[in-house]
């Protein structure tokens, strides 16, 4: 007994330091798998997830970081107070590491029930991945992209803005990625309801074909950031929910 608690002891730092890996960005990918979405659209976002991390310019991010890797997840979500669906944290690095984890996102099977479209709950799940991701990144940024609004409530859940506090109140940033095939303003929408925090923004796809291309600029975009120190940037605003600092 006594040599397996010494073993146990010995093992506790090292524990500890797996469980406190240290990157430049930890990400969640949350992605829409409501009710709208039919199957060859998840298809198409699953695969432009796949497509858009293996571009090189975003490997050149990721790799041209201070510690030179990030953590991500993809996070699946629908209706409110259903299940979610989530990958296990990878470390990315380097084209090898960036295409193995392609390869699972590209593999990743709808497993969660559909249903309404639950942001807010959405940004409280995703909250909670990050904080028991075993990863300390210097950053913390919520991805969410989807093609419609918050659904009424049916019982008790969180509203998009208090999913949004959540995540803010913790330091983190939620940006969003606007899938305008059937609600042209989304883009507006995600402006004033989903995000916020430091540097938050919305990238727009026009329609699911686009989602790649879209994800790719957004993509490098978030990996790639550098904090603003002069200048604001004309557009800051609509990047800002109002009642919210620019950084």
């Amino acid at each position: 007994m006594r040599r397996l608690l010494l073993a146990l002891v010995v093992c506790l730092p090292a524990l500890s330091a797996q469980a406190e890996t240290r990157v430049d960005l930890e990400l969640v990918l949350a992605v829409d798998a409501s009710g709208s979405v039919d199957t060859l659209e998840y298809d198409l976002q699953m695969r432009g997830i796949a497509t858009a991390l293996q571009d090189p310019e975003v490997v050149a991010a990721i790799a041209g970081g201070p510690l030179g890797r990030i953590a991500v997840t993809v996070m699946l979500w629908a209706e409110a107070n259903r299940p979610k669906q989530a990958l296990a944290w990878a470390e990315l690095s380097d084209p090898a590491s960036v295409a193995a984890f392609a390869a699972r996102v590209a593999a990743m099977p709808r497993e969660l029930p559909a249903g309404g479209t639950g942001i807010g709950k959405a940004i409280q799940y995703a909250v909670w991945e990050i904080e028991r991701n075993g990863f300390a990144g210097t950053r913390q940024v919520i991805d969410v992209s989807g093609d419609g609004r918050e659904s009424a409530f049916r019982e008790f859940t969180l509203a998009v803005e208090q999913g949004r506090a959540v995540a803010t109140l913790r330091g983190m940033t939620v940006n969003g990625l606007a899938i305008q095939n059937e609600i042209p303003d989304l883009a507006d929408y995600y402006r004033r309801h989903v995000i916020g925090g430091p540097a938050a923004f919305v990238e727009v796809a026009q329609d699911y074909e686009d989602f790649a291309a879209a994800l790719r600029r957004k993509l490098i975009r978030e990996i790639d950031w550098r904090p603003q120190v002069s200048a604001v940037p004309a557009d800051a605003a609509l990047e800002v929910p109002q009642g919210r600092a620019a950084p």
